[in-house]
């Protein structure tokens, strides 16, 4: 089944990250220190996977396909266009759209994005219920599927604690909570990204965590075309449990990266204390991948012999 609104909605996502990216070339204009279009351009390009993977899962769904075509179609009005039109909104007017209450007007247009971000949130985990509970012949789809979905939603939720207030935010201020922890929102940030470079910043962990709904089933599908090459990975079992380990490790990432964030570090300056957990991260990972691969190869190896 063709989800139409969300196959539309992808399209136009697509334009206006290229609008945007003209955007950045020809306009001069900054806000917190980035190119006034930059926001949009990340959003587009973010909801253009969004909603082009919500397409294909409801595509290839068998039950309750109606129910997901109107959850889907809700999503599209709800949560994709509000959101994204008040961040393209508010950049065409030179202002802040994330955290900005200065007046009454940039008040509202914040809570109508914290509204549709709530809505996105439910809407999101009512269309995993019902792909959950697909049947599905692949078995490794079966378990990326749903890992993907519950840390994808995690994800979504670190924009929750970007909403607190810091210490000494008052709204008389104009401003209410912000992206980075142990610094202020603004200076130095890497290239495209824009993630400060000098506090802690809590969009990294948003990014990578919401992006296991695109990461674990293009794992998936990857592990199936590779079987085709690769006898170990011929059996359903063995690419099964690759997927697990693999969204283990992706959900410990995207806590490791909340955790660097939360003690006001930076991606790219991280701590001793950072490094040993990403190394004991990348070795637990990489015991376990091993496991998978080399149990099944020595259990083929002795079978001939045991049956001699």
């Amino acid at each position: 089944m063709k989800h139409r609104p969300l196959a539309l909605c992808a399209a136009a996502m697509a334009l206006l990250a290229l609008f945007s990216g003209i955007g950045l070339l020809v306009d001069p204009r900054m806000v917190m220190d980035e190119g006034v279009w930059l926001k949009p351009f990340k959003f587009a390009a973010s909801f253009t996977l969004y909603t082009l993977t919500l397409a294909w899962m409801i595509g290839q769904s068998q039950k309750w396909r109606r129910t997901l075509w109107w959850l889907g179609t809700v999503t599209v009005a709800l949560f994709v266009v509000p959101e994204i039109s008040v961040i393209t909104f508010q950049a065409a007017r030179g202002v802040r759209s994330h955290f900005n209450v200065g007046t009454a007007f940039d008040d509202t247009m914040f809570k109508v994005m914290g509204g549709a971000a709530y809505l996105g949130w439910v809407l999101t985990f009512a269309l995993g219920v019902f792909l959950v509970l697909q049947r599905r012949v692949d078995r490794p789809m079966a378990w990326a599927v749903p890992l993907g979905l519950v840390i994808s939603l995690a994800g979504m939720s670190v924009g929750y604690l970007m909403t607190a207030p810091r210490p000494g935010q008052t709204k008389a201020l104009g401003v209410l909570g912000a992206h980075s922890v142990g610094g202020l929102d603004g200076g130095a940030g890497m290239p495209l990204t824009g993630w400060s470079t000098g506090a802690g910043d809590l969009r990294v962990s948003h990014f990578v965590g919401l992006h296991a709904l695109q990461a674990l089933p293009l794992l998936a599908i990857g592990l199936r075309l590779l079987a085709r090459r690769f006898p170990v990975l011929e059996s359903a079992a063995t690419r099964s449990a690759l997927v697990v380990v693999a969204a283990l490790g992706y959900a410990g990432l995207t806590g490791l990266l909340v955790w660097q964030a939360q003690r006001g570090e930076s991606l790219a300056h991280p701590g001793a204390q950072t490094l040993a957990a990403f190394a004991a991260l990348v070795a637990v990972v990489t015991i376990a991948t091993t496991a998978i691969v080399i149990i099944p190869v020595r259990h083929a190896a002795r079978r001939p012999a045991l049956t001699a």
